[in-house]
């Protein structure tokens, strides 16, 4: 479908593309066995430019905003979901400053993060708190100029990677999450520390590790706005970077039926290719319309978000819940039509599973997901009563 990119995003999915092609597939299977941080392959994003994606022009970015960064993540995700979410989740841990910082913040951090000398990460899960994220532990004590934090961050994409977090941690336990706050933590900072490099069922080729603070000193101009505000600044965060979670899983729903309909065009059984079979072609025909829905609703929503359209959590949660679901299915038939060769590390299509999967569980369950557009809705309604 054309879905009238401008010359300049037309360009940058031409790039990605032959980067995925060229660069990253070749060497999937690679990093995906070895579980090791493709440094070789986030160079040379940094040198193509690709980390400005998502930065304002005035730190050193190209101002594309989060199509452009769903048209880079797709494109390299049809390669390797674990390769583009190198790059993604350090658009992740950007985001925080991105919207909320202040222009001190801003000239200190995102021109390092625009030319990729430095990874962001994102901080708020706990063991504790996950879904539940009022539940966090970590604390950050006011100390004069300073606060000092402690606590541990669980499953952080880019953990012990990353140069710069973004850390929600609580300031004021009594109000649950209305007493939680935004920090920006340097990974210099002393106190910081990392934990459990996690071992990982699919996007093995990102490192995902605990985050761990022990009286760490934090200055009080890395603050992210207001004492409270912590939990909003979350909540925001992860409504303007669902849209490339779900470009990640329609990155990952097109390679699989890619590679699906290569194989079902070369694959015989009974003197002839089983493309040619009615069942197959029902399958494709599914898996490529699915596909296609998938990336009409995130493209569309990551305009509603670079459009400055303030409420778009119920359309961020849509577009990740549903391209999600799709690129498991997509993902799962893909193995089908394989067959038993499908399920073989042999062939490359059983880690387009694997690496789906995760799609429907972080930067919120798809549970949770279905709550917030579900209270979204109630909310309309009840406006609407009135």
């Amino acid at each position: 479908m054309d879905y009238f990119l401008s010359e300049q995003q037309l360009e940058l999915q031409k790039l990605t593309r032959k980067i995925a092609e060229e660069k990253v597939r070749p060497v999937a299977a690679q990093y995906d066995r070895s579980g090791e941080f493709p440094w070789d392959l986030v160079k040379l994003f940094a040198e193509l430019d690709l980390f400005r994606v998502f930065i304002e022009e005035e730190y050193g970015g190209l101002g594309g905003g989060v199509l452009d960064l769903s048209i880079v993540t797709e494109e390299l995700s049809r390669a390797c979901g674990g390769i583009a979410i190198c790059l993604a989740a350090s658009a992740l841990g950007s985001f925080p400053i991105t919207l909320y910082g202040t222009p001190e913040q801003k000239e200190k951090y995102l021109p390092a993060l625009a030319d990729g000398t430095s990874l962001g990460g994102f901080c708020l899960t706990e063991a504790e708190a996950g879904s539940d994220v009022s539940a966090m532990k970590t604390r950050a004590v006011k100390d004069g100029d300073h606060y000092i934090l402690n606590g541990t961050k669980h499953f952080i994409t880019n953990g012990s990677i990353a140069d710069v977090y973004t850390v929600i941690a609580s300031t004021d336990p009594t109000k649950g999450s209305r007493g939680a706050s935004a920090f920006i933590v340097d990974k210099t900072i002393k106190g910081l520390s990392f934990g459990k490099k996690e071992d990982k069922m699919g996007i093995r080729a990102s490192v995902t590790s605990e985050v761990v603070f022990e009286d760490c000193i934090v200055p009080m101009a890395n603050r992210i706005g207001s004492e409270g505000q912590g939990f909003m600044i979350a909540m925001k965060t992860l409504d303007r970077s669902r849209p490339g979670v779900a470009a990640q899983a329609v990155g990952i729903a097109q390679g699989a039926l890619d590679l699906a309909v290569e194989y079902a065009r070369g694959r015989t059984q009974f003197d002839q290719p089983i493309a040619s079979f009615q069942g197959i072609q029902f399958m494709l025909a599914d898996m490529a319309t699915q596909v296609e829905a998938a990336r009409s609703l995130v493209y569309a929503t990551a305009r509603m978000v670079d459009s400055g359209t303030k409420n778009i959590g119920k359309e961020s949660a849509m577009c990740k819940l549903f391209a999600s679901d799709v690129a498991m299915k997509v993902t799962t038939d893909a193995v089908q039509i394989f067959g038993g060769y499908g399920y073989m590390k042999d062939y490359p299509i059983e880690k387009f599973m694997r690496d789906a999967k995760i799609t429907q569980i972080y930067e919120g369950t798809n549970q949770i997901q279905r709550q917030v557009i579900g209270r979204s809705l109630i909310r309309e309604f009840a406006g609407k009563s009135k």
